[in-house]
């Protein structure tokens, strides 16, 4: 019977396109990994990997093999870890998304933290600012800014961010400082890409949805950032992206009056997905780390 280090290894393989890829993946010695890749091969009778000096390949045989085992490998091992777990140990991957500015400036220094505490837990960080597909990523969890666009997705609201209005002292002085959210039609913005000529305000009460227009658009909130300290018009971001500019007095808030209750931030993570005690520890953990660092 085939062991399931062996199945492991062979995943691995497939998965990373060669045996020294798949060695680090596993943190196993070379020679370790290719043994275990002859023993399956032997136990099965055929040849599943063709190898290169670079690349290690499936065969035809070896790409079938993988289908049919891969989502068994998975629950086998995904089973060991929540067996591990009940004996109360915090070990085993984590993979988890987030935004990439709030990423360096947050998530990865809490993930810090939250290393040394649990030793034997690693961890990888995929940062990007597009809402990826967590299971398509292979990713366990992911710290999302705003609504998630995926409602299929479990949620955990963690933290809530003040957004601004703001521009440039330059900007203001030649365009006017808008007293109310109506004045924006006569103003140029600076925008997220993907539709969003929409800010919303909170007028008498009410949540309100205002519509605007720039000559520049962007997907990347650092060049949102960029462009809006050039005075090129107005944003409106995250105060945590622009506080030290707004403190420099290189950006001033407006509006400050008609502000909503902020911009959500949550942790969502696959509804297929039962959360293992490391992802629940981790939660936990990115919860108090941004009630603290978030004031």
């Amino acid at each position: 019977m085939e062991r399931l280090d062996d199945l492991e290894t062979f995943v691995a393989v497939v998965e990373k396109g060669s045996q020294a890829a798949a060695a680090r993946h596993l943190r196993r010695p070379l020679q370790s990994l290719n043994r275990s890749l002859i023993a399956l091969e032997r136990a099965v009778g055929v040849e599943l990997i063709k190898r290169t000096t670079r690349r290690s390949e499936p065969t035809e045989a070896g790409r079938m093999f993988y289908e049919r085992i891969k989502p068994a490998v998975a629950e086998i091992i995904a089973a060991r870890n929540e067996a591990a777990n009940i004996r109360g140990e915090v070990s085993g991957p984590l993979k988890i998304g987030a935004p990439v500015l709030f990423a360096s400036s947050y998530v990865a220094p809490i993930i810090g933290r939250f290393l040394k505490l649990y030793p034997n837990v690693e961890i990888e960080l995929k940062a990007a600012d597009d809402q990826v597909d967590l299971v398509a990523d292979g990713l366990d969890m992911a710290v999302r800014i705003g609504e998630s666009v995926d409602e299929q997705l479990t949620a955990r609201r963690l933290q809530a961010l003040r957004v601004v209005t703001c521009g440039t002292p330059a900007y203001l002085a030649e365009h006017g400082t808008p007293k109310h959210p109506d004045e924006l039609g006569s103003h140029h913005c600076v925008l997220r890409a993907g539709g969003a000529d929409k800010w919303p305000f909170r007028v008498g009460g009410k949540l309100q949805a205002v519509r605007v227009s720039g000559r520049f658009h962007s997907n990347s909130a650092a060049a949102i950032r960029a462009v809006a300290g050039e005075g090129i018009g107005l944003a409106q971001l995250p105060l945590w992206q622009i506080r030290e500019l707004v403190e420099q007095g290189t950006l001033l808030i407006v509006l400050a009056e008609f502000e909503t209750e902020g911009m959500p931030i949550q942790l969502v993570w696959p509804p297929t997905k039962a959360p293992l005690e490391r992802m629940r520890r981790f939660a936990d953990f990115l919860a108090n780390g941004l009630k603290t660092e978030l004031l």
